[in-house]
């Protein structure tokens, strides 16, 4: 009697550990941002259950088979600028801001991709090089290179950063090369010297071992931010020849030689302008050096980088810089402009990361360079002394970064523009059921991810003026989701 009884309660207990497990599957967090600013980026109390009510609201359907890229992570650019307004802060103060930018706890936001400038960008307080030299002067063997600037804010940085996530993607890019170099000896604009070519691979293979001997080490450089905008100060020239021609006969051999193993990313620049990238990957002797190309968007369409996927898919993709700012007064915040371009967008469209602009500023937008600088760059943090504030880059991010780990692989889902399968009874035999295909054209913007922990994550903007309600299939279940106007959600379930 007594082993029956003790079968019994070990049934029960069972039967309840079963109930609870299949329970929690069916239990979806989510995270919100309202346009109103009631929510930004805040986990609702109440969780949503799938259950097996299949009410009749547009679905996104989500396929865990059905894998497309890795994803490296998100995040932004630490500028010279943004390193300068951090050093200045209270070591303390500092290291908050940092954990909850960088770190993977409960309140921080897990940042995962970091870009660097090599040398300065527009958003330092004033131009350099690693390698300045008096006028008339050359350095062919780099015997005065140096990362004495970086070494006061940059790299300081970079090693909390580190300390804190020592995995995060590091990409580097320049915005010129050392003004001796050049053919108008100029920091804006002009184009690197023909004889300049082969010092030039050596100066990025300097910068990669020298911050390698810092403990930062790169994962990936750009060959040339905006190859076709001469007008920041500092900027340079390439036509995609050039760059093939840098490529394939310095900068590939130079990496070979050294047994540098960054990946070498092309273009970085404006999704207006795929023939770029692709014209350099049809050289084959350029091509077997290159990983990938990198996008921005302030001009073109992010459906140009599906267009170099579909030509070379053996290639990566990569959005390396966007600016998003908004009025820090403003009583709304559009969210969902944002992520449905650059998060939903970008990654729909193969990227394996989305990079934004600038980490950091002060109230005024500063520090940027005059001639040619951007004033308008605001921060994805304002840093006042030791008072920080996040703006809509920062939300924008987070809404991908916190639990789109790196390794997460992005994987179907009904997108907008897809028809799907309905079942309805047949008119005279209320038993016999008939497929039919609806029309999703009124289905939110959407993308989904499987992460290395077994969980989904989906991404949904509501780019409409009214609060939507729609359903979420997943292996046979639904679960009912509703956004207010101007809303943005991310929705996590266990796998």
């Amino acid at each position: 009697m007594k082993k029956i009884l003790v079968l019994i309660l070990c049934l029960q207990v069972w039967q309840y550990t079963f109930a609870q497990n299949d329970q929690e599957k069916r239990k979806i967090a989510s995270w919100i941002t309202n346009q109103d600013r009631s929510m930004l980026f805040q986990k609702e109390k109440e969780p949503v259950y799938f259950s097996n009510n299949n009410s009749r609201y547009p679905a996104i359907i989500i396929d865990p088979e059905q894998g497309m890229q890795t994803i490296d992570g998100f995040g932004f650019a630490v500028t010279g600028g943004s390193a300068e307004h951090l050093m200045k802060m209270d070591p303390r103060e500092r290291t908050k801001i940092l954990k909850e930018l960088y770190g993977t706890g409960p309140e921080d936001i897990g940042i995962s991709y970091v870009r660097l400038s090599i040398g300065s960008s527009d958003l330092n307080s004033f131009t350099f090089s690693y390698n300045d030299l008096e006028e008339g002067e050359t350095d062919y063997e780099l015997d005065k290179f140096s990362l004495d600037q970086d070494l006061k804010d940059v790299v300081p940085v970079m090693k909390e950063i580190l300390a804190i996530n020592p995995r995060i993607k590091i990409m580097g890019s320049p915005w010129s090369a050392p003004v001796w170099m050049k053919t108008n000896g100029n920091i804006r604009g002009g184009k690197l010297k023909e004889n300049c070519y082969e010092v030039y691979a050596k100066y990025f293979v300097k910068y990669i071992q020298e911050m390698d001997k810092q403990g930062i080490p790169i994962d990936a450089i750009t060959v040339q931010n905006e190859p076709m905008n001469s007008r920041n100060t500092p900027s340079m020239s390439w036509f995609w020849f050039e760059q093939a021609n840098f490529i394939k006969n310095h900068l590939g051999p130079a990496f070979e030689k050294n047994n540098i193993n960054t990946k070498i990313v092309i273009f970085d620049h404006n999704t207006d302008r795929p023939d770029y990238p692709l014209s350099i990957l049809r050289d084959t002797a350029a091509s077997r050096f290159i990983d990938g190309s990198g996008f921005h968007n302030y001009r073109g369409n992010m459906e140009s980088m599906s267009m170099v996927h579909r030509a070379r898919p053996d290639k990566n993709i990569y959005f390396t810089e966007q600016m998003v700012t908004e009025n820090p007064q403003s009583e709304a915040i559009e969210i969902t402009e944002p992520v449905k371009r650059l998060i939903i967008d970008g990654t729909n469209n193969w990227s394996r990361n989305i990079i934004l602009w600038n980490l950091a500023a002060d109230p005024l937008n500063d520090p940027h360079t005059d001639n040619g600088g951007c004033s308008m760059c605001q921060g994805a943090i304002t840093i006042d002394g030791n008072d920080v504030s996040r703006n809509i880059a920062y939300y924008a991010v987070a809404h991908a970064s916190k639990l789109v780990s790196p390794g997460s692989r992005r994987i179907y889902s009904t997108q907008g523009d897809e028809p799907s399968i309905f079942l309805y009874q047949d008119e005279q035999r209320p038993m016999v059921y008939r497929t039919g295909i609806r029309e999703n054209s009124d289905l939110l913007p959407n993308v989904a991810f499987k992460t290395p922990d077994n969980r989904i994550v989906l991404i949904v903007a509501n780019t409409s003026r009214d609060r939507y309600s729609f359903k979420v299939q997943y292996k046979g279940a639904y679960a009912l989701l509703e956004l207010d106007p101007g809303s943005v959600g991310t929705y996590s379930w266990n796998l």
